[in-house]
């Protein structure tokens, strides 16, 4: 178990970084999201920290805001999908939220930088990632 100071100085750590490895989402539609951190905190008060990998969450999500779908990428073999019900965006930031079998997500994402924050609650357990998003070139 991580200790508390740490569960909250990590993902503060990782947006002082992330703005390095994001890009510009200006205009995008479509764009390809990665975990860079991730928190999984249970409703008896413990939580794990560590890689996508090490916690079953995809490595990444592509976002589609003109189909207004998030899917894992074909390479992950997952083939998962879910659609998003909300769609904010403003001069800054991107807010998506929606629910799908019994969980509900919002990601947060900073329009300039594609610095992302998400969170998703289920019965028992709550999952927080931080990490970056880049735009999806149109297919040629």
């Amino acid at each position: 178990m991580l200790p508390f100071k740490a569960l909250f100085l990590a993902p503060v750590l990782l947006l002082v970084a992330a703005p390095a490895l994001a890009d510009d989402l200006t205009g995008a539609d479509r764009f390809l999201c990665t975990a860079n951190s991730v928190v999984v905190c249970w409703d008896d008060g413990t939580c794990d920290n560590g890689s996508p990998a090490d916690l079953n969450v995809p490595q990444f999500i592509e976002i589609n805001l003109a189909e207004k779908i998030l899917s894992t990428t074909r390479a992950s073999g997952l083939n998962r999908s879910t659609p998003i019900a909300s769609v904010h965006r403003d001069e800054e930031t991107i807010v998506l939220q929606g629910y799908e079998k019994g969980r509900a997500f919002s990601y947060v994402i900073r329009e300039k930088t594609g610095v992302a924050s998400a969170a998703i609650a289920a019965e028992g357990r709550n999952v927080a990632a931080f990490g970056a998003c880049t735009p999806i070139p149109a297919s040629r």
